[in-house]
């Protein structure tokens, strides 16, 4: 109820690179008030046992009722007065307390003080029971509305909070079962079979077998490899496996994920805005509506009866409550954050749930994004040098990388890459690396690194459709290899889906366009361009924009960084992926499933279709019984069975949000 209304402060998650990002996002800016009242945010759903106050009135008011009209008896006055004021105490008393504390700061159009002048006032004319009546359930409905809230918050943190509590180390050679946060990094643990990992780390033992449910909304098995990474979260499936940790228990991708999520939910919408600006403005029309109900009349009514008028104004105030609309509408959101999060989709804040509403051009990375990133060498192609040798320098230089191209070329060289270390490394972004190893300066990258440093190479390489990095040592041209990926088998789904819903696909990648062009065909994606450093993706994106188009961009790498917060909805594609890019992005998808786009997409339009049928339900019914009570038609009982009716009702319609299945 109204007890546990406080406001909660998550911590914020800031945008790599870009502190800001955020503030200038539609929708963004919201305003706290400590006596807001509309925040119903308890974490923590209090039991009957802390209600008695509201359940003493409900049980007083019932035995008034059940006296005066089932035995048609009516205790004399003072006492029946008093009985329904200690009722009326024990039900509006913290209504009472937050309408005395916002009309001190001269706050008066409010939904507290507006259910309190109309209580009062009904005591004032002898509608006693009726008063009452109006607090008791007007209480009653904030108490669902705050208990369905804080259910949709603790529903959404329990979708991923599944950290263990305890973990097993290994130390001076035993084993010791102690709380994650006291495990350091580079210490050994040990996940039994059915055991959730509780730390990021890389595998210590041979292979293991793990569930990512936790963290991609799939359940698929995901076979791991010694030294591949394994994240907080994933349930090994086998035989005990042995991890090395490498970041501290604050620091995993699961601790990020949660407080990305908490923060979610306090980042308002801008139909939360808008609901919120609109009650400051219909609250006070409906306080003079009401006046006017109530004094107009003496002008044209003959005879005027004040009381008569008075009783219909207070009918006026309280159907005119608009909680249905201001507690409703974040549920709606609440319920579309906890839906996305059950499919591995991070939305940052529900005012990203109305920006991928609006989207009809997706732009999309290549590497990681449409294709698994998973490169193989296919062909080594040298001038004058050996070509071991060649693979060996390159593999010693590309290790500094953590590039998917650079895994795979260190990969391919095995072992023979350790007996080399590359110097002086700098990378050149969007074309490559440069260093020295063994005593000569390389060249590793594409044919725009050497272009860059006026190294010439053969025409032939530029015809390549293969990925292909091409090697100079000694600032001459020594060889290529060639590279190739694989497209994702969901991207083809993927893309079809996004054009059923008229939506643009375009494809931006560093790669060079013969390649580029190959993928676009095989997807069918609208416009591909290649051959773009970071800032021709920026250029195209912008270019976009200036059309009038709402993009969003899909990227998995640092380089994807500028491009992601530059869109309406920047996605990070592979949520394991870039810290940078998580950081930076409005959305992370926790896979690497093209098709989870879509999903975010659908989740977007379900969420606001039913926060549009809340508003729309709750203004119909409120002005069709507040014509009523103005006609003298509807009472008090008619107000506020209706002001609860359609609260439960936008509730219900609000949580179905969370049981939705794709």
């Amino acid at each position: 109820m109204l007890q546990h209304r406080r406001k909660r402060q998550y911590k914020k998650v800031p945008a790599a690179g870009d502190t800001n990002k955020h503030e200038h996002k539609e929708g963004e800016k919201h305003n706290h008030d400590e006596d807001d009242g509309h925040d119903h945010g308890g974490e923590e759903s209090d039991g009957w046992q802390s209600h008695w106050p509201l359940l003493s009135s409900l049980a007083i008011l019932l035995v008034m009722l059940v006296v005066e009209f089932g035995f048609k008896y009516k205790p004399a006055f003072p006492v029946n007065l008093i009985i329904y004021i200690l009722a009326y105490l024990l039900a509006g008393y913290n209504v009472l307390n937050l309408a005395l504390r916002k009309a001190i700061r001269f706050d008066f159009f409010n939904e507290f003080f507006l259910m309190s002048v109309a209580t009062i006032g009904a005591f004032a004319i002898g509608s006693y029971s009726e008063g009452v009546a109006v607090m008791v359930f007007y209480s009653i409905g904030e108490w669902f509305q705050d208990s369905a809230v804080s259910k949709a918050k603790r529903s959404i943190k329990a979708l991923l909070d599944i950290r263990p509590d305890r973990v097993t180390v290994l130390r001076n050679g035993t084993t010791e079962v102690i709380h994650p946060n006291e495990i350091q990094v580079d210490e050994i643990i040990q996940v039994k079979a059915g055991e959730k990992v509780a730390l990021d780390g890389e595998l210590n033992s041979d292979a293991g077998t793990f569930n990512t449910a936790a963290l991609t909304g799939e359940s698929k098995p995901d076979t791991k490899r010694k030294g591949e990474p394994v994240f907080a979260g994933m349930i090994n499936l086998d035989k005990v496996s042995e991890i090395k940790v490498k970041s501290l228990f604050k620091d995993s991708k699961l601790s990020k994920i949660l407080e990305m999520v908490q923060d979610a939910t306090a980042r308002k919408s801008q139909t939360q805005l808008f609901i919120s600006r609109f009650a400051k403005i219909y609250t006070p029309i409906v306080f003079a509506l009401a006046v006017a109900v109530c004094l107009v009349p003496y002008f044209f009514a003959d005879p005027y009866i004040f009381n008569v008028w008075f009783y219909r104004a207070l009918v006026f105030l309280v159907i005119s409550c608009p909680c249905a609309l201001v507690v409703s509408i974040p549920l709606g959101y609440f319920g579309g954050i906890g839906l996305a999060s059950k499919n591995g989709i991070l939305f940052k804040g529900s005012n990203f749930l109305d920006v991928i509403t609006k989207v009809n051009v997706v732009v999309m990375d290549k590497t990681g994004t449409l294709t698994k990133g998973v490169f193989k060498v296919q062909e080594v192609v040298t001038k004058d040098i050996d070509k071991d040798e060649l693979v060996k320098i390159t593999a010693a230089l590309e290790s500094n990388s953590t590039h998917p191209i650079a895994k795979a070329v260190v990969e391919y060289a095995g072992d023979a890459a350790k007996s080399l270390k590359a110097e002086n490394v700098e990378e050149v972004s969007g074309h490559g690396l440069k260093g020295t190893v063994d005593g000569k300066n390389v060249f590793a990258g594409n044919v725009k690194l050497l272009k860059k440093f006026n190294i010439e190479y053969p025409a032939e390489i530029d015809n390549l459709v293969d990925t292909v990095v091409v090697i100079a040592v000694n600032d001459k041209y020594a060889g290529y290899i060639t590279i190739a990926d694989e497209i994702k088998e969901d991207a083809k789904q993927a893309i079809d889906e996004m054009h059923k819903l008229n939506i643009k696909t375009v494809m931006l990648s560093g790669d060079k366009q013969a390649v580029v062009s190959k993928v676009a065909q095989t997807l069918n994606i609208d416009n591909a361009y290649g051959d773009l450093l970071p800032e021709g993706k920026v250029e195209k994106v912008q270019a976009l924009k200036n059309e009038g188009k709402h993009i969003a961009f899909i990227g998995d790498g640092v380089n994807d960084a500028p491009v992601v917060a530059l869109a309406d909805a920047g996605i990070a594609m592979g949520g394991l992926g870039s810290d940078a890019t998580i950081e930076t992005a409005d959305i992370v998808i926790q896979n690497d499933q093209p098709s989870k786009i879509v999903t975010a997409i659908k989740i977007g339009k379900i969420t606001r279709s039913i926060v549009w049928q809340n508003i729309t339900i709750a203004m119909v019914i409120k002005v069709i019984v507040l014509i009523l009570g103005a006609g003298g038609i509807a009472t008090l009982w008619e107000a506020v069975i209706a002001d609860v009716g359609v609260a439960l009702l936008a509730i219900l319609n609000a949580v179905r949000i969370q049981r939705m299945k794709f």
